[in-house]
C-alpha cells in the first residue's frame, strides 16, 4: 500500500493563493499605480492642514471612560495651541480625540482606513481622508505631525507606536515628542523595554524618546516644551502657516 499523500489536483477558487510567486509585471505596474494614486489624491487633500499632533488608540473605548474623556481633553489642549488634531478618524479614542478639538473649533482631521469590517469617519472630523494602505496612511500621518499621543489600544496601536520609535530611533525622520498615556496600562511595556535594554538589543537612551504620564496638563506641557524649542513659526504663507525646525537647536 502507498503511503503517499493524494493532494488535490485543483484548489477551489475560494481558497486565496499566497505563494504563488512573482505576479506577471503588469499586475505590479497596477499595484503600483493604485498605490501612488491613493498616496498622491490624499496628499492634495491634506496639503493644508497645517502643522498636528496625532493621538492613537483604541477603537473601542467608549464615551464616558476616563482614557476616552483624556483623549477629549487632548483634544482640545491641542486646538487651543493652534495644531490640528489628526487621528485615524475612527470611533473610541480617535472620535474623543477629534471631538475634544472640533469642540473647541480647531482643526480636527481623520485618516481613515478600508478595512473588511467597515470603519465609519466619526461626525467631529473638519477634514476626512481615505487610505487604501495602511503604510501610506502611516507616511501621512508622520508627515504632517510634530508630536504623538499615544492613548491605550490594541495591535493597530501598538503597531503605530513602534513604528512612530523606530523611525526616530533610526533617524528616519527627526525626533518628535512621544507621550504614552496611562501609567497602569503601559508601564509594563516600559519595564519590558528596560529588559531589552539590559539585554543590548536596545540603548538606555531610547526609553528616554517616552514620556510616561496619567497627566493631560504634564502631557502637554512635555510636547509643547519641546516643540517651542525646537520649531519656529514660517514665514511661508500657505492656507495655514508651518512650523519649521531649529537646526540649531537640535539634540
Amino acid at each position: 500500500m502507498s503511503h503517499k499523500k493524494k493532494y488535490p489536483h485543483k484548489i477551489p477558487k475560494k481558497i486565496p493563493l499566497y505563494l504563488n510567486g512573482p505576479k506577471r509585471g503588469i499586475h505590479e505596474l497596477v499595484f503600483a499605480l493604485k498605490m501612488a494614486y491613493n498616496f498622491m489624491y490624499n496628499n492634495y487633500k491634506l496639503h493644508n492642514i497645517g502643522p498636528g499632533i496625532t493621538v492613537f488608540g483604541s477603537a473601542r473605548m467608549t464615551e464616558g471612560s476616563t482614557y476616552y474623556e483624556a483623549a477629549r481633553a487632548f483634544g482640545k489642549r491641542i486646538a487651543e495651541m493652534n495644531f490640528t488634531t489628526i487621528t485615524g478618524g475612527g470611533p473610541g479614542i480617535m472620535e474623543a480625540a477629534n471631538r475634544g478639538a472640533y469642540e473647541a473649533n480647531g482643526r480636527s482631521v481623520g485618516m481613515n482606513i478600508m478595512l473588511p469590517h467597515e470603519q465609519q469617519a466619526n461626525p467631529y472630523l473638519t477634514t476626512s481622508v481615505l487610505f487604501k494602505y495602511f503604510f501610506t496612511r502611516k507616511v501621512m500621518i508622520v508627515k504632517h505631525s510634530y508630536a504623538f499621543i499615544i492613548m491605550p489600544g490594541g495591535f493597530g496601536t501598538m503597531d503605530e507606536f513602534f513604528e512612530v520609535i523606530t523611525l526616530i530611533q533610526t533617524k528616519f525622520t527627526d525626533q518628535y515628542p512621544v507621550v504614552l498615556f496611562g501609567k497602569e496600562f503601559y508601564q509594563k511595556l516600559i519595564d519590558m523595554m528596560q529588559i531589552m535594554a539590559q539585554n543590548g538589543t536596545i540603548a538606555a537612551p531610547d526609553i528616554n524618546l517616552l514620556f510616561l504620564t496619567d497627566s493631560v496638563d504634564d502631557g502637554m506641557r512635555f510636547i509643547k516644551k519641546y516643540i517651542y524649542k525646537h520649531y519656529a513659526i514660517s514665514q511661508q504663507k500657505p492656507r495655514w502657516r508651518w512650523l519649521k525646525k531649529i537646526q540649531s537647536n537640535l539634540p
